[in-house]
C-alpha cells in the first residue's frame, strides 16, 4: 500500500520543561527514530519541526508560524506530499509498531475519509491516523478561510468534519511521552521481562541498518548448543560467523532469511556433533571406540 508519512515533531513540550522531546531516548533510540521506524515503508516521510539527526533520510518543513499548533503543522506537512493516503503521527510514541500502522492504512475503506487509532480508554488519537489527502486538504482550506489561518486551532476542528473510522489500539501503541514520568515509564517498560529481547533486537537492527526478520529462537538455540556442546565463548563467536556466512550468501543472491536459517542449521548440527563426540569420549566405553582395551 503506497502512502506518505507526516510526523509532527514541533511543540513546546511545556510539561517537559521545554526539552527537545523528539530527541529524548527510550531503549537507546530517540522517540523520533522509533516513530520513523514504524513507518519505514512510507514512499516519502516529512517531519514538521526543527532539524535533528535521524536514522533514515526524511524531508523537513516547518509550520507557519512556527509553534502554530498541530493543525498548522499538519497543513505544512501535507503541502510536501502528493500521495492519496497520508499517515499522520506525533513524534513521541515509543511503542508504535508497523502492524498498527498497517491496520490504520488498511482501514479507510468503504468511503471513509480516514482512520483514527482509538486508545484503550476510548479516546480518539488524531495524531495516530491515516487520512485520505483530498478531503484533508478540503477541510484545511475551509478552516483557513473561516478562521483567517490555521494557527492555534484544535485538531477536533479538523477531524469533526471528516468521515473517519476507528481502529482499536493494541496495548501501549498509543502511549505517548508528555511528562518525565511518562518517559520513565517507557524506559522501564522497554526492559520488562518478556519484551526486552525483542526491543533490543529491533534496536540493534536499526542501529546497524539491517531490515531482516530474525528467528530469535533459532539463534538462541544455536548459541545454547555451541556453549554447551563446545565452550561458552563459542556461543557469541558462532552466531557472528553465522551472520557473516548469511551475508555472503545474500551477496551471492540468496534470500536473506533463508540464508540465516541455513547457516544456523549447519552450525547447530556441527555443535551437536561436537557434543556427541564429547559425550562419547567421557563414557566408559570410549576406549572401545578408540580401538583399545
Amino acid at each position: 500500500m503506497s502512502y506518505d508519512a507526516i510526523v509532527l515533531a514541533g511543540g513546546s513540550a511545556q510539561r517537559l520543561g521545554g526539552a527537545d522531546k523528539p530527541a529524548l531516548s527510550v531503549g537507546g533510540r530517540s522517540l523520533l527514530d522509533r516513530v520513523l521506524d514504524a513507518c519505514a515503508d512510507a514512499a516519502a516521510t516529512t517531519v514538521v519541526g526543527g532539524r535533528r539527526p535521524t536514522a533514515r533520510p526524511v524531508r523537513w518543513t516547518r509550520e507557519d508560524p512556527p509553534g502554530g499548533g498541530p493543525v498548522a503543522a499538519l497543513d505544512a506537512g501535507l503541502r510536501q506530499t502528493n500521495a492519496e493516503l497520508v499517515l499522520v503521527l506525533s513524534a513521541d510514541l515509543p511503542f508504535l509498531d508497523r502492524e498498527t500502522v498497517r491496520a490504520l492504512l488498511a482501514a479507510p475503506g468503504g468511503g471513509h475519509e480516514g482512520a483514527l487509532l482509538r486508545d484503550p480508554d476510548g479516546r480518539d488519537q488524531p495524531l495516530i491516523a491515516a487520512y485520505r489527502s483530498e478531503p484533508l486538504r478540503r477541510e484545511l482550506a475551509l478552516l483557513a478561510t473561516e478562521h483567517g489561518g490555521l494557527a492555534g486551532l484544535p485538531l477536533r476542528a479538523l477531524t469533526a468534519e471528516l468521515d473517519l473510522t476507528r481502529v482499536a489500539a493494541p496495548p501501549f501503541a498509543s502511549f505517548d511521552c508528555d511528562t518525565w514520568d511518562d518517559l520513565a515509564a517507557a524506559r522501564a517498560r522497554i526492559r520488562e521481562h518478556g519484551t526486552v529481547l525483542d526491543q533490543w533486537i529491533t534496536a540493534v537492527k536499526t542501529e546497524l541498518g539491517i531490515d531482516l526478520p530474525v528467528d530469535v529462537k533459532a539463534l538462541l538455540d544455536l548459541a545454547r548448543d555451541a556453549a554447551h556442546g563446545v565452550d561458552r565463548p563459542a556461543a557469541p563467536l558462532t552466531t557472528f560467523l553465522v551472520g557473516y556466512a548469511a551475508a555472503r550468501a545474500e551477496a551471492a543472491g540468496a534470500d536473506p532469511a533463508q540464508a540465516v536459517a541455513e547457516a544456523s542449521r549447519k552450525a547447530a548440527d556441527l555443535a551437536l556433533r561436537w557434543a556427541a563426540e564429547a559425550k562419547a569420549a567421557d563414557s566408559p566405553d570410549a576406549s572401545r571406540e578408540n580401538g583399545s582395551g
